[in-house]
C-alpha cells in the first residue's frame, strides 16, 4: 500500500505549527477543529509518529513533528512554485515590514509564516522598532507597512486589533509593593511608556525607572531578575511570567488599538496581499 503525504494535510500541520493552537488554525483555514484533528491524526497514523504535545496553552511539536515541519515546508514551497510556475499566478517581490518589539513577539510567527507558505517567493523584510521609529521610516519611504500602536482608537485609523497594556512581574518577588515602584520601561517616546506614567501620576503612584530599553528581551530580562515591574501587551506576556491583577493595588492600564500604516507614494501587489493577511489573520492570533 502506498503512503503520500497530502498537500492539505501538511498545510493544514504547518498553519497549527506557526499559530500554536488548533482553534486559530481552523480559523484561519477556515476547517473546523475536529477536522485538523483528523489531519493531524492521519499524518500521525502515515508516519507512525506523534507529532504534537497537546496543552492547556496550545499545542507544540514533539521532536518528530518539528523533523516533519522540515520537510512539509519543502514540499509546500515546491508545490506553491510548481502550480504557480505552470498557472502564471505566482506572487514575487519583497515587502518591507515594520513591526513593534512586542508585537513581533506575539504575532510574526504566525503572520509570516502562513503567509510565505502560500506566497513563497515573497520575502519578507522586518524591522523591529517602536510605532514612532515606524512611521518615520514610512515617511522616507524606508518601509512598505508596518503594524503601528493606536492610542485613540476613535480615529481614521483601520483598528483591526485592541490589545490591553498589562503590569507584570515575576512570582515570588513581589516589588510591586515597593515604594517607589521599580519599572522596568521602553525608550521614554513609546506610547506604553507614556500610558505608564501618566497612570503612576493620576494615582499618586511613586515610581523609579530602574531599566529602559527598546528590547522586549531586556525587559523581560529585568522583571525575571525579580527587580522591577513591566508593562507590555498581554499577548507578549511571556508563560513564565505573571500578569499583575488589581489586586495588587497598581492602576488600570489603557488598550493599544493595532492598525496598518502603509507607504502613502508607492505600494506593491505584494505589500497590498501581505496587508490582506494580516486584517485577516491578526484578530484570530
Amino acid at each position: 500500500m502506498p503512503y503520500n503525504l497530502e498537500i492539505d494535510l501538511l498545510r493544514s500541520f504547518t498553519v497549527i505549527s506557526d499559530t500554536g493552537s488548533l482553534s486559530r488554525a481552523a480559523l484561519q483555514l477556515a476547517k473546523t477543529q475536529s477536522a485538523l484533528s483528523m489531519h493531524v491524526k492521519r499524518l500521525e497514523d502515515l508516519t507512525g509518529r506523534c507529532l504534537l504535545n497537546r496543552g492547556g496553552r496550545g499545542v507544540t511539536l514533539t521532536a518528530h513533528g518539528l523533523r516533519l515541519l522540515t520537510h512539509a515546508r519543502d514540499i509546500l514551497r515546491a508545490h506553491d512554485r510548481a502550480l504557480a510556475d505552470l498557472t502564471g499566478r505566482g506572487l514575487t517581490g519583497s515587502v518591507r515590514f515594520g513591526c513593534p518589539d512586542d508585537y513581533a513577539a506575539a504575532f510574526l510567527p504566525g503572520l509570516v509564516g502562513s503567509f510565505t507558505s502560500v506566497h513563497p517567493d515573497v520575502l519578507i523584510e522586518i524591522v523591529c522598532g517602536s510605532t514612532q521609529r515606524l512611521n518615520r521610516m514610512l515617511e522616507q519611504q524606508q518601509l512598505d507597512l508596518a503594524l503601528v500602536s493606536i492610542v485613540n482608537p476613535h480615529t481614521k485609523h483601520d483598528i483591526i486589533r485592541m490589545e490591553p497594556l498589562v503590569w507584570v512581574g515575576r512570582t515570588g518577588f513581589p516589588v510591586w509593593n515597593s515604594i517607589p515602584l521599580p519599572l522596568a520601561l521602553t525608550e521614554v517616546d513609546t506610547f506604553d511608556h507614556q500610558a505608564v506614567l501618566k497612570s503612576l501620576e493620576h494615582d499618586g503612584r511613586k515610581f523609579r525607572i530602574a531599566y529602559a530599553s527598546a528590547s522586549l528581551a531586556g525587559l523581560t530580562a529585568v522583571v525575571r531578575s525579580g527587580q522591577a515591574v513591566a508593562v507590555l501587551t498581554r499577548a507578549a506576556v511571556p508563560p513564565d511570567l505573571l500578569e499583575l491583577g488589581p489586586d495588587v493595588g497598581l492602576p488600570d492600564l489603557p488598550q493599544l488599538g493595532i492598525a496598518i500604516a502603509f507607504d502613502k507614494v508607492v505600494s506593491s501587489d505584494p505589500a497590498e496581499q501581505f496587508a490582506t493577511h494580516i486584517r485577516h489573520t491578526l484578530p484570530k492570533l
